[in-house]
């Protein structure tokens, strides 16, 4: 039981870190995507409130949301693999 104790920890340590790192470079990427379409559009605004703009739109995007699949597929994975191992 502690080794498995230890592995949900870990594993969570792990994909907490896999997370993070993933959202970090999606908001970047994001970001110049906004900058780039602004200096495309003839700079229709202030550069800034554009950008804030943009990111509030992504923050409620799905590509966001769908970061999370992060922890839920590991976790399933893992799931189903400890499932046959041990009852088939």
């Amino acid at each position: 039981m502690a080794a498995f104790a230890r592995l949900v920890f870990f594993g969570f340590l792990f994909l907490t870190a896999i997370y993070v790192v993933i959202s970090i470079w999606s908001r970047s990427v994001r970001r110049e995507k906004l900058e780039r379409e602004w200096d495309e559009q003839g700079r229709p605004s202030d550069k800034d409130t554009y950008i804030k703009a943009g990111m509030t739109d992504y923050e409620n995007s799905l590509r966001r949301k769908l970061i999370l699949l992060v922890y839920v597929i590991p976790t399933v994975a893992v799931a189903v693999i400890i499932y046959v191992t041990n009852f088939m």
